[in-house]
């Protein structure tokens, strides 16, 4: 076995064990949507006004799942242009999956408190999650786009300034919902929905054109 296939096995397991980490991450959301617990005369307004009683759980869950399948899309992006791996590559990339498996708890908290007094606290975690996320890719894509030894090829210009950017703008953007966690509960959580939004449509756009 050539010195070629075997780094392109050890890449290809490196994404397969971390979708695998994505997608159970992706699942663990959902048991956060429980079903309402109510009399077997329940009538059925009184489920539907349960279950819309519940729509911090929903939109926690939409927003989480998004930003988790935007992170499995980047991630799957970057691993794109890389050809081999060493170890500190898989314990970066191991400090990824690391974060991304705690973002059902902070979900949970806020699905539970968003609607009520200490809402603050439970989007300042959902926050930071985000933050300590985009911190750790942020360190994943500058060793990768350092050291060109393990890459197929090295960075166009567009794709380093591209990746700085998305760096810069994440790091910035979850700092500041974070900062507002604590002064407007709604105000940072819309924020984290509108960096969805822009990751989900002009972020992966402007990635596909720096790829071009």
């Amino acid at each position: 076995m050539s010195e070629e296939t075997t780094d392109k096995k050890e890449t290809a397991r490196i994404e397969a064990f971390s979708d695998g980490v994505f997608a159970i991450a992706m699942t663990l959301l959902v048991l956060e949507l429980k079903v309402p617990q109510l009399d077997e005369v329940a009538s059925g307004t009184e489920l539907w006004i349960a279950l819309l009683s519940r729509w911090p759980s929903y939109l926690a869950y939409l927003v989480s799942f998004l930003f988790i399948l935007i992170v499995w899309v980047n991630h799957h992006r970057l691993f794109v242009l890389i050809g081999r791996s060493d170890s500190r590559l898989l314990f970066l990339n191991g400090l990824i999956l690391l974060v991304v498996t705690t973002i059902p708890f902070p979900t949970a908290l806020l699905a539970e408190y968003l609607d009520r007094p200490a809402a603050w606290v439970a989007c300042a975690l959902y926050t930071a999650t985000f933050v300590l996320l985009a911190l750790s890719f942020s360190v994943l894509s500058s060793y990768i786009s350092q050291n060109n030894h393990l890459l197929i090829r090295n960075l166009s210009p567009a794709q380093q300034a591209g990746i700085t950017h998305n760096q810069r703008f994440s790091l910035i953007s979850y700092s500041i919902a974070f900062a507002l966690s604590f002064v407007n509960v709604y105000a940072s959580f819309g924020l984290c929905i509108l960096l969805a939004i822009y990751w989900a449509v002009i972020g992966y756009e402007q990635v596909s054109k720096a790829d071009a």
